[in-house]
């Protein structure tokens, strides 16, 4: 860890380390399992007295609102629980099953019910006739909040069913009737209210699976299932990837949401050719999942919701318990135990227990508006590998080494148009973006996010925040000092060793920014890399003669942390010299941190303007001089595009020819259509 004191909570008392079987993480079953009743008891006092809220101290409120927020807790800390007692077998020494049937209770006792048919609530159905139409009968302390559209309430009781679900037998079934009646009226709702057209579709998928198995409005419920499904078949860019709804937003939502629920839902209920579907859908995407955790077990920095944590192993275990994965068992058990210890040694659970916003310690950097103190706890999804059962081979195997510990890997991923570079010396993984993208925050068009628009992520570096001059970008500088943005992203292809984009260069800020009138400039964005390597190459079209451009590079702590030795190295090629460095900002890895810059200038020339430069992020402490490890030539050529000739340091050559909307490395085109 980097720039912030790292400890484990000592609530979390975890049993001794079993170098044997786990010779990467020390961690077993046991760890995890040790892990789940340190994270579920150190909610518990903050429960209200009937268990329907979990109200947790620390961090702002989320736009929903604090009732919303306590439900919030209430569903994710259940989800965990049902985890660890599912996996038990039911075993729930702690009670933990009690405290939440009283939740249940005490979270729907207002609820008006009269109005539905419950005569065979446990095997046959609610009356279609008053679907989705559940009231309160009163505003109690404890009332969970309405699922309505587009509402929080609706993304929670997924947890709540998925919980339900996995409980059935020792929870569900032992309720009195008149608590189901209230709790499923209350689900009802999540059939027909209407999701955000991203992975919330697939909230009421979870409902109408656990609905459906407990033959309450069957009918309706499994017409839910196939909605959702169906709405994001068409985020399905192949090769193992969604995007998060309509645009190019790809990050972790595929893991632990896009092919969670499907997988999920087709495992527990049995339906073989949906799982047929799914399973393969995401074994190809483990295929290039397991390369984004660095050899410290840290996921990839990149995309939102980070404060999830290690819900990125979810995922993982998802492929085991279905049994469609190309890992090997050693390889999965390492990959997610490597993600939990990560985060809890590093103080990503405080003194107490509790998990705060944030990435290790609190960081309201990673957090969206819909962030709130309990949000943390999706993180629950990490233990979905508590389901398989102790004699599993993904506990009993032997941990393998992670891809990132075994050789240096560069690795195209074509669905979100990426570029993987990972680096055995120092076991860092870095992402090169070339496809994804995100929405501004609301009401402020004028920024780019920075856990999209970056040129590049890494598992040991995250972006400056909002407001902040931005590290890992190129763009025109404007005369307040602001960057142009880096929007309407265009993937323009990646392969062997590279990745291509183009974009608009987009002011911000002030009126009168634009440049000249008229003026409409474009980047051409290509990275060529090699070991712990990049060459990055812009071409600039469109711009007025004398323009400011800005090349800025990874941002790393300040003074650097000595036993990780992480440096940051940026040196101009071509069109470029260096500007020293920007502003020292906060991130999630250090309180301060820099990132070094270079500076160029547009000539307006017709081809465009092409700049390069040499970038590195490394902590070998052997790495040579970046000066000595590449020689770089570029010109126009004759068809009005621009060439490039990279020779590294062992002689081998790559050649590349730059356009304003295509790009040709060694051969192989890509362009924007």
């Amino acid at each position: 860890m980097t720039g912030l004191a790292a400890h484990r909570a000592p609530h979390l008392a975890l049993p001794p380390e079993d170098r044997d079987l786990s010779p990467r993480t020390g961690w077993t079953r046991a760890h995890w399992e040790a892990a789940a009743d340190g994270l579920l008891a150190a909610v518990a006092p903050y429960a209200t007295p009937g268990g329907a809220l979990y109200p947790l101290p620390g961090g702002r409120p989320s736009w929903s609102g604090p009732r919303s927020d306590g439900l919030e807790g209430f569903a994710r800390t259940f989800l965990l629980a049902a985890f660890r007692v599912a996996g038990a077998r039911g075993a729930d020494p702690g009670g933990l099953l009690e405290r939440y049937a009283d939740g249940l209770a005490t979270g729907t006792a207002h609820l008006c019910t009269a109005h539905l048919c419950t005569a065979h609530l446990c095997t046959a159905h609610l009356g279609t006739a008053h679907l989705g139409t559940a009231h309160p009968g009163g505003e109690g302390p404890e009332d969970w909040p309405r699922i309505t559209d587009r509402s929080q309430p609706l993304v929670e009781s997924a947890s709540i069913a998925l919980g339900l679900r996995l409980t059935r037998p020792w929870l569900w079934d032992r309720l009195d009737e008149g608590v189901r009646e209230r709790v499923a009226a209350w689900l009802l709702d999540a059939l027909t209210a209407e999701p955000v057209p991203s992975n919330w579709e697939l909230f009421p998928v979870a409902v109408g699976g656990f609905l459906a198995e407990a033959g309450i409005e069957p009918e309706a419920a499994r017409a839910a299932v196939a909605r959702g499904l169906d709405r994001i078949e068409p985020w399905y860019t192949g090769d193992g990837w969604y995007s998060d709804g309509a645009g190019r937003a790809f990050d972790y939502y595929n893991g632990w949401a896009l092919h969670l629920y499907p997988a999920l839902e087709a495992w527990l209920s049995q339906d073989a050719e949906r799982l047929t579907r799914y399973g393969h859908r995401l074994a190809t995407h483990l295929a290039d999942y397991a390369h984004l955790f660095g050899a410290d077990g840290a996921p990839l920095h990149q995309g939102r919701s980070l404060t999830y944590r290690f819900a990125a192993a979810a995922p993982l275990w998802l492929g085991a318990l279905t049994g469609h994965t190309p890992l090997d068992p050693g390889t999965t058990r390492r990959l997610a135990s490597g993600a939990l210890r990560h985060f809890l040694d590093r103080g990503a659970a405080t003194d107490c227990g509790l998990l705060p916003l944030g990435w290790y310690g609190p960081y309201d950097g990673v957090l969206q508006p819909y962030s709130g103190p309990a949000s943390p706890y999706w993180a629950a999804k990490g233990f979905l590998g508590l389901l398989l059962p102790a004699d599993h081979e993904v506990w009993t195997a032997r941990e393998e080494s992670g891809p990132a510990e075994r050789a240096d890997v560069t690795r195209a991923v074509p669905g979100p148009n990426w570029l993987l570079q990972s680096t055995a010396g120092d076991g860092l993984v870095r992402l090169h973006n070339h496809g994804s993208e995100h929405l501004p925050p609301p009401g402020d068009p004028d920024q780019d996010d920075p856990h999209y628009a970056r040129l590049a992520y890494s598992t040991a570096t995250g972006p400056f925040p909002y407001g902040v001059a931005p590290d890992n970008h190129f763009g025109l500088v404007h005369g307040s000092g602001r960057m142009s943005l880096r929007t309407a992203l265009e993937p323009l292809g990646a392969g062997d060793g590279w990745a291509a984009s183009r974009h608009r260069a987009r002011s911000a800020g002030e009126e009168g920014e634009e440049g000249e009138e008229g003026e409409e400039v474009d980047v051409t964005s290509l990275v060529l890399v090699r070991g712990a390597v990049e060459v990055r190459i812009h071409l600039v079209t469109g711009a007025a003669p004398g323009r400011a451009v800005r090349q800025t590079g990874w941002a790393v702590p300040d003074p650097p942390a000595e036993e990780e030795r992480l440096r940051s190295e940026l040196l101009p090629l071509h069109g470029l010299m260096k500007d020293g460095a920007l502003p020292a900002a906060p991130t999630a890895f250090a309180r301060r941190a820099v990132s070094p810059a270079l500076a160029g200038e547009t000539t307006g020339r017709a081809g465009g303007d092409l700049f390069l430069c040499l970038a590195r992020l490394t902590a070998d402490p052997d790495a040579p001089p970046l000066a000595d490890l590449v020689r770089a030539a570029a010109g126009p050529a004759d068809d009005g595009t621009h060439l490039v000739t990279v020779t590294w340091w062992d002689g081998e050559v790559r050649r590349a020819r730059v356009g304003r909307r295509a790009v040709t490395v060694g051969g192989l085109a890509g362009n924007a259509g």
